[in-house]
């Protein structure tokens, strides 16, 4: 056991006892990062991401005397997705803070995919100083402009007084109506600026809030339940916004209440557990093509849903959102509300609530039946593919060995192109909360963030993050961040050596000679990385081995408390469905 030296004992009690006095002599004055602390602790802000720079040190101050968690990764990009995936983890305000200039630049991606998956964070960014302002200083570059086609606010804090108050106005616009990122810009002298505490407009916690749980026009409510009760065969489907806006319970409740057959995208995945006689997956083609009335709850009619043309234009529509811009964008609809998902769907439950006749849930269970049936007719066909026993390894396989590894309580983070794509054909959460996906945007290397804001907002849930190579390679490094931080995880990377879901598209486009330009990897082996990191890595080359390497990186995260990748190998001879028929694009 070391023994400090008494010389060293003294320099820290006179460097405590100057620390008492400074603060007793600095009472009455505040600077703009200790401000920006203690607004964000208003706001619920327990956890911040970052990569250090000389503009936002005072931030950083400010946090530690306010007990707020500073996770500092390797870049940016890591910082605004583990923001991105900590809003969705918690349904708080996630924070990401970030230097000027490159630091607000490499952030942008993480911004922009939180900005389509309507993911409420907090960018706040530095800026040269105001006496420096159009000098040229260090980093500076026009932020606010370039923020503002991706945010839903973004505005330069003019002055330290002003610091809390537009910090709480940011948060304000990022719970408005469809949540999404805000961005402030603070110059360093702003930043670095005290004023005094009476001066400083520091809004009360709880005290500045409006209630989000909007039903729209009642008389709509009443409509709804009219139309769901009147029909024969009913659909809905639950998309991002019911998880985001924790509406999950009203949602199920619905489905259970009315016997209605229920589908899920995005985080809506995981909140019916696989089995559930309420829970649809592989039927929703048919099911849109029968039914006689579908609601679609919290997603837009993008490129995911065909933009609505895929619906017939014969049955009853109804479109349920938090933003009014979404309701009938794209696609004419039969009734449209504006509101909050839960609060909405609780409403109509209430308004239905015994006037389904024993007769019509007879009929409801039979027309549940049928889907049944034909969910288990598609699940039999893919069953070859799911167990091939093919080498190299079919995704199909891995994507099969993931959703039978899956436990009770496993976050599924998905982060890659065909390979996570052909897993969401396998892949079932068993909880909500426990599925993660880049959203509309298709952003690649999500996942580390991802890992690390899901792995300290659950730290008793297990957390696997499934990647195609070249996503692994964007990000990677910040696994180290998660080893420090204690939030080990499991990678598993479907390894083809190749960008494969646009490989398809030009080697169909310009044939072999063309076809592999720009899209072609090197083979590398991932699972030495973790090892370089103080983990466990294995490599895998046979479906049989796949279940056992699986087992055995689960047992070494627990053990080693580090973070473990499984390489698996698989065909890049082989592709999903929608890449080889290209629906992205139409």
């Amino acid at each position: 056991m070391a023994v400090l030296d008494p010389a060293a004992k003294l320099s820290k009690a006179t460097t405590a006892e100057d620390t008492l006095q400074r603060k007793s002599r600095d009472a009455n004055v505040i600077s703009g990062g200790h401000l920006v602390a203690k607004a964000l602790k208003n706001e619920g802000v327990d956890t911040i991401f970052t990569l250090c720079g000389g503009h936002i040190i005072d931030i950083y101050d400010g946090c530690v005397d306010e007990g707020i968690r500073i996770i500092d990764v390797r870049h940016e990009q890591t910082a605004a997705h583990a923001a991105d995936g900590y809003a969705r983890q918690t349904g708080k305000l996630g924070c990401v803070v970030t230097t000027a200039g490159p630091g607000c630049t490499n952030a942008v991606t993480g911004v922009a995919t939180a900005f389509r998956s309507e993911s409420p964070i907090l960018h706040i960014g530095g800026q040269g100083a105001l006496t420096q302002h159009k000098m040229g200083s260090l980093q500076d570059l026009p932020h606010v402009d370039m923020m503002t086609p991706i945010t839903k606010f973004a505005a330069s804090v003019p002055s330290t007084e002003r610091v809390a108050d537009m910090i709480a106005m940011a948060a304000r616009e990022a719970f408005n109506g469809a949540p999404g990122p805000a961005y402030l810009e603070i110059p360093r002298d702003v930043l670095d600026r005290e004023v005094e505490v009476a001066k400083a407009v520091v809004p009360q916690p709880g005290k500045y809030r409006a209630s989000t749980k909007s039903i729209g026009d009642p008389r709509d409510i009443e409509r709804l339940a009219d139309i769901l009760v009147n029909s024969e065969r009913p659909a809905i489907l639950y998309g991002q916004q019911v998880w985001t806006a924790r509406g999950h319970v009203e949602a199920i409740a619905l489905l259970r209440e009315l016997d209605i057959p229920g589908y899920f995208n995005g985080g809506s995945r995981g909140l019916l557990p696989p089995g559930d006689p309420h829970h649809f997956d592989r039927t929703r083609g048919n099911a849109f093509a029968s039914a006689d009335v579908i609601v679609i709850v919290g997603t837009p009619f993008d490129f995911r849903m065909g933009y609505g043309k895929r619906i017939s234009k014969e049955l009853t529509l109804v479109q349920i959102d938090m933003d009014y811009r979404t309701v009938g964008k794209n696609r004419d609809i039969s009734l449209g509300l504006v509101g909050d998902p839960g609060a909405i769907l609780g409403a109509v439950r209430q308004a239905a609530s015994g006037r389904i006749k024993n007769a019509q849930r007879q009929s409801r269970q039979q027309w549940m039946k049928q889907l049944a049936e034909a969910e288990a007719v598609a699940t039999e066909k893919l069953m070859p593919l799911f167990k091939s026993n093919s080498v190299p390894i079919h995704p199909y396989r891995v994507a099969y060995e993931l959703n039978e590894f899956l436990g009770d309580d496993t976050v599924y983070i998905g982060d890659g192109g065909d390979v996570v794509t052909i897993s969401a054909q396998a892949v079932r959460p068993r909880g909500p909360g426990q599925w993660m996906d880049p959203g509309a945007l298709g952003s690649l290397g999500v996942g580390t963030g991802f890992a690390i804001a899901a792995g300290l907002a659950n730290p008793s849930k297990e957390i696997l993050c499934y990647y195609g190579d070249g996503s692994f390679g964007m990000t990677a490094f910040d696994m180290e961040t998660a080893n420090r931080f204690g939030v080990p995880y499991l990678a598993v990377v479907g390894n083809n050596s190749a960008m494969n879901q646009i490989r398809y598209g030009q080697l169909a486009k310009y044939g072999e000679q063309r076809g592999s330009v720009g899209n072609l990897l090197g083979d590398v082996p991932f699972g030495k990385f973790a090892e370089m990191l103080g983990g466990y890595g294995e490599e895998v080359r046979d479906p049989a081995q796949i279940a056992p390497a699986l087992a055995r990186a689960r047992e070494a995260v627990q053990r080693m408390r580090r973070s473990a990748v499984v390489n698996i190998w698989v065909d890049p001879r082989e592709y999903a469905p929608g890449t080889k028929n290209q629906t992205m694009y139409k």
